[in-house]
Parts: C-alpha cells; sequence; structure tokens
C-alpha cells in the first residue's frame, strides 16, 4: 500500500472579525503551514481587512470568498474542499476571533501525522474569561453525543480547534447531510466516527474571544442545535448494534 503525503494545511472561517483575525494569522504565519481563509460573506470592513492580508502574503494565504454569509460550517466546508482538491492531506480548523492556542498547532499537526487517519479534536482548557452559562451549558452536548456515539471517544464536540483527514470529510460531505452554522462541529465529529474513525483528543488552552464577537444566534442555533441532536439520536438507534460492535472489539 501507498503511504499518504502528510500534506497539511490551516483553515479558517471568516465572518466580520476584522479587529482579530489579522493578530491570528501573523501568529500562524511562523509554523509553515499554508492558510486558506474563508470570508463567510464578511461586511466591508472584514473584507478589506482579508484582501490585505492575502495580498501581504501572496504565498502563504489563499483567500476564498462567499458572497453570502452560508455559516461556520458551510465556511469550513468551502476551505476543506478546496484544500482537498489542491493536494492537502489534512486541514487544521481554527477560529478567526483569537480564543484558540497557536501555539499548540505544532502539537496538533505532530499528532495527526503520527494517527493520520484519525480526527484530532481539541479539548478546552479554560481561562477565567469563560462564561460560566456556556461553560456549563456544553455539558448538555456533551451527554448527547456520547449517546448518539455509545462511546466516550469525543471528550468535547465543540471546540473549533482540530484537525480533519481530508479524504473521509469530503466523503461524509459528498453525501449532504452536515449542518452548515453553528451546529456543524458536533454534527461532523458524530458522523466521521459513525463512519469508523477514530478520537484523538489534545488538551489546549481557550479564552473568549479577543475581538469581542460572536456569531451564535441563540434562538436560531439552538433550535438548529436540538435538531441535530434529535436527527443523530435517530440515526444511532439503527446503528446501534454496529457502535456497540466497534466498543467493545476496542476492548
Amino acid at each position: 500500500m501507498t503511504e499518504v503525503r502528510f500534506q497539511p494545511c490551516i483553515v479558517i472561517p471568516v465572518f466580520n472579525h476584522e479587529h482579530a483575525i489579522g493578530a491570528v494569522v501573523q501568529r500562524l504565519l511562523p509554523h509553515g503551514v499554508p492558510l486558506i481563509l474563508v470570508d463567510d460573506g464578511s461586511a466591508s470592513a472584514g473584507a478589506r481587512t482579508l484582501d490585505a492580508l492575502a495580498a501581504a502574503h501572496p504565498s502563504r494565504v489563499t483567500l476564498l470568498r462567499h458572497a453570502h454569509n452560508q455559516g461556520k460550517g458551510g465556511a469550513v466546508l468551502t476551505g476543506c474542499r478546496h484544500a482537498h482538491a489542491h493536494g492537502y492531506s489534512h486541514a487544521l480548523q481554527i477560529d478567526a476571533d483569537g480564543q484558540h492556542e497557536t501555539d499548540d498547532v505544532p502539537r496538533f499537526l505532530a499528532q495527526a501525522q503520527a494517527t493520520p487517519a484519525a480526527v484530532v479534536i481539541g479539548y478546552p482548557v479554560y481561562d477565567a474569561s469563560v462564561p460560566r452559562a456556556r461553560y456549563y451549558g456544553r455539558y448538555a452536548t456533551h451527554i448527547w453525543v456520547w449517546i448518539n456515539t455509545l462511546s466516550l471517544q469525543i471528550r468535547d464536540s465543540m471546540c473549533g480547534f482540530r484537525v480533519y483527514p481530508l479524504a473521509p470529510l469530503a466523503a461524509l460531505a459528498q453525501r449532504g447531510v452536515l449542518g452548515q452554522r453553528m451546529n456543524f462541529d458536533t454534527d461532523v465529529l458524530v458522523r466521521l466516527y459513525w463512519d469508523g474513525l477514530s478520537m484523538a483528543n489534545l488538551p489546549t488552552r481557550v479564552g473568549y474571544p479577543s475581538d469581542g464577537v460572536s456569531h451564535f444566534e441563540l434562538w436560531r442555533d439552538n433550535v438548529l442545535i436540538s435538531r441535530m441532536h434529535a436527527r443523530l439520536f435517530f440515526g444511532m438507534l439503527w446503528r446501534g448494534p454496529r457502535l456497540l460492535a466497534r466498543h467493545w472489539r476496542a476492548r
């Protein structure tokens, strides 16, 4: 069997993060990994900032653009499809608002190279800036994910700092079943687990966020997340015997 070459890139979905994205890019460039910025329909100030970053680093930064906002998941998938089509093997997803620890990029990529068929998932180590309601509210999703995978392999499904192997992600996206907005991060991990991928969990520090911009819309996104959990639950039911067999084989 021919060994697949490890060729990573970094995908960053961006929507009106003009006050933070420049610093994020500057912290990522020293890692020597190509950056793919996806402008998810930003207003003029954000679009100009992204244009300037791409122009300043033409050999290091690729800028893709949605004419209209499609949501975080839509932006990540656009970046990952582009990466896969251009020969990259893995994409590290990181948020544009500065909440993630960019010094952890080499550690995440090293884990991805050591376990190329696994999804490398960040699980947050929070500082004092995390809102208490958001911190404790995450546990409802954690519990649903553990139910819908019949496992504890996904320690945190909501952290947007992770590395995808692109071939299985592209195959999953081709089936057209993934959430496009704030439901994406959890949806994609559960479905990749269902597709047989293993999960490598790494701790990473998370703060909230440097530019004060959150695109979580309370009613819309909670409805989407609730519907996602319901769909995943019914999807788990008929997959249950296979998921349980996988769990027992791994013991």
